[in-house]
């Protein structure tokens, strides 16, 4: 219960809160030493933090634990998620290419086992692990294909996000006007859901292309009454890029 806590209290921006839940539900898990358990505190631990954006140094390290835990106990489920999470990690450290196939024999590793839930998670992060290795066609498929599952099965809880990586996508590729067109509709679905740490996420990246367009005053008001929404998690990246964007905007 506090791992799923955790869960909802980053989504809506409580970040702090968020973090103290899951280290309290950690600990507990370190204590009962049960493998199935400690297995899911240690999987939760890589989806809170690429929720709020904390170091892939030490998301690895959970990582590569969980992957030790679930070969040590035949855990073939939350072996998927450790390769899922690993490769993520090891693209966001600039090693996309270990990276990829990690997330891909993740992936495929789940649907094997029949699981199909969070598969618009997981094909986000393969989508995000493309971008960082500049393969923008490549994403944009696995981006699409999340976005396809999640209007399919209504798993709408990650997607915000998915459209804001199509838009960094379609920006990188220089296509500006639909990356703008992304954005909206990330912050649009973001906001339905009351997802504050979505929402600030988006409006960065949308108050970023308008910084470079010269549109400062509307990348400042854009930006400034989400981030000034928060009142934890200032020690978070996410919150930190937010603040140094707005500095630089004023």
């Amino acid at each position: 219960m506090r791992v799923h806590f955790s869960f909802l209290l980053a989504c809506l921006g409580h970040l702090d809160q968020a973090l103290a839940q899951h280290d309290e539900a950690f600990a507990e898990a370190r204590r009962l030493a049960h493998p199935p358990t400690l297995a899911l505190a240690l999987a939760s631990i890589g989806i809170s933090g690429q929720r709020a954006r904390l170091e892939p140094e030490k998301l690895l390290q959970y990582a590569d634990e969980l992957v030790a835990l679930a070969d040590e106990h035949g855990l073939g489920h939350f072996r998927m998620v450790a390769l899922i999470e690993r490769g993520w990690c090891l693209a966001a450290l600039g090693r996309a290419e270990d990276g990829i196939p990690l997330l891909t024999t993740g992936a495929v590793g789940w649907l094997d086992l029949g699981y199909i839930v969070w598969r618009p998670w997981a094909l986000t992060l393969l989508g995000d692990a493309c971008r960082m290795a500049g393969q923008w066609q490549t994403a944009l498929e696995h981006l699409a294909e999340a976005r396809r599952l999640a209007d399919e099965r209504e798993e709408r809880w990650f997607q915000a996000e998915t459209f804001r990586l199509t838009g960094d996508v379609l920006l990188a590729t220089g296509d500006a006007a639909a990356a703008e067109t992304s954005y909206r509709e990330a912050l649009a679905l973001a906001r339905h859901q009351s997802s504050k740490l979505w929402e600030l996420r988006t409006a960065t990246s949308l108050a970023r292309l308008w910084r470079d367009q010269g549109r400062h005053a509307g990348a400042r008001d854009l930006l400034a009454p989400i981030y000034g929404w928060f009142t934890e998690g200032f020690g978070t990246p996410v919150l930190q890029d937010a603040r140094a964007l707005l500095d630089e905007l004023a």
